[in-house]
């Protein structure tokens, strides 16, 4: 069972233990050089790491005259790659003579260029205990790695490109005390999908996870759910560090000794605290339109023919997510009348997702694999969708017109749940495929 633990006194910030505070509030606190900080109050602080993407060099881009630190900057080609017009290519022009200019060591272009919640991923760029900036709205990716990440818009990540500082009002925190142990195929996507759908919107406030069922989530699924947190309008999504996320930053250049994690006190002050007992979950589809309060089961979803499926994004292009839609495709055939498109999240994952034989069993199925690149996600280029189509997808975001004709529907679902689809015509639970 799944439920809800308001607990009266922690949503009044003097209850039992005053000096309590949540991860990300040891974060904002340590960042602004304060003991602590309280919800509702609005604290400067030092950004650690800045990630500029390609779109804004491509819109209204005016040059600074000076940066705070270099070593604090990366930039990330990402949206529209390769270009896919003219005013993209002149952004990726304005991106490399900046990145040349100021001595941007850590430049991401064509070739070395992903989705940038993946880059920075790969690279380490987002360490426990620290603070990441970035204009695209799913930053909060990085918070699976126990840092305080949240989007921002282009002017602000100017500014902070500028002086390394930036100010956030503290909002208040949900916690999500995971219990169980994940069934193999329930994914991060469904554990995502089943928390908005039952309880919503979490509009102004934090979302801090943990519990003794984390240990069965992997890393990929701790940044599904931390990356689909702007699909429910909170700010931060925040993870701890464990023995399995330590390990992770280890192999990307981030040691235990060269960070300083954030847990939270036990005597933190939650404006709720919210059991999910991950035993306890099946896979989730959401309909068209939002994901809050609007996904169910896929048992309890209506069978809905399928026109294209579509297996990527910062959400659910990583490697795992590939290995998963090849081992269900494999050796069987995309239903007639359904275009399967995969992307990569990264130009390393296609590597190494080419390597591994991944790409060759989605392709030989029927699958399109495309570039890295965040284009079908956003409806921007590669595999937009007419009106009256409906897709699956395993993306961000299904609100209307996101991928393409505002009269398409879009349902979201797990890579597993699209692969399984894509096969079937329909939307369909992906247990049966991969049981066998």
């Amino acid at each position: 069972m799944s439920g809800t633990t308001n607990i009266e006194n922690r949503h009044e910030r003097r209850g039992a233990h005053p000096m309590g505070m949540t991860m990300i509030e040891k974060i904002l606190a340590r960042k602004a050089g304060l003991e602590r900080v309280r919800p509702g109050d609005t604290v400067v602080c030092d950004v650690d790491m800045t990630v500029m993407i390609d779109l804004q060099f491509a819109t209204g881009w005016v040059r600074p005259l000076r940066i705070n630190d270099p070593d604090k900057v990366a930039v990330v080609m990402d949206h529209a790659v390769p270009a896919p017009s003219v005013h993209d290519a002149l952004g990726g022009t304005h991106a490399r003579a900046f990145a040349r200019d100021f001595g941007i060591e850590k430049f991401y272009d064509v070739g070395r260029h992903g989705i940038c919640h993946e880059v920075i991923a790969e690279n380490g760029l987002a360490r426990p205990g620290e603070i990441l900036a970035c204009t695209d709205s799913h930053t909060c990716a990085a918070g699976a790695y126990n840092t305080a990440a949240r989007g921002l818009g282009p002017a602000e990540v100017y500014a902070i490109l500028c002086t390394g500082q930036t100010w956030y009002q503290t909002a208040p925190t949900i916690r999500y005390e995971l219990t169980g142990t994940k069934p193999a195929a329930v994914f991060g996507k469904d554990v995502f999908l089943h928390i908005a759908g039952t309880y919503g919107d979490a509009t102004n406030h934090n979302l801090e996870y943990g519990g003794p069922g984390l240990a069965s989530v992997p890393m990929n699924d701790r940044r599904t759910i931390a990356t689909q947190g702007a699909e429910i309008s909170a700010d931060f999504s925040t993870f701890p560090i464990d023995d399995l996320a330590r390990e992770f930053l280890a192999g990307r250049g981030a040691p235990p000794e060269s960070y300083t994690a954030a847990d939270p006190d036990p005597g933190a002050a939650y404006a709720a605290v919210r059991t999910v007992d991950l035993s306890s979950l099946e896979p989730y589809v959401a309909r068209p339109g939002t994901v809050s309060n609007n996904a169910l089961p896929v048992s309890a979803i209506e069978r809905r023919k399928v026109d294209q499926c579509f297996i990527g994004s910062c959400a659910n292009g990583q490697l795992e997510d590939l290995r998963i839609a090849a081992k269900i495709v494999r050796g069987r055939q995309v239903a007639p009348g359904v275009r399967l498109l995969v992307t990569p999240a990264s130009q390393q994952v296609y590597r190494e997702a080419l390597r591994a034989g991944y790409l060759q069993d989605l392709a030989d199925a029927g699958a399109v694999v495309t570039n890295s690149t965040c284009g079908a996600c956003f409806g921007y280029h590669m595999g937009l969708l007419a009106p009256g189509e409906v897709c699956l997808t395993s993306s961000t975001r299904n609100f209307t017109g996101r991928m393409g004709s505002p009269e398409a529907e879009i349902y979201m679902a797990s890579p597993a749940t699209v692969a399984a689809s894509a096969l079937a015509g329909h939307v369909t639970d992906p247990r049966g495929v991969l049981a066998r």
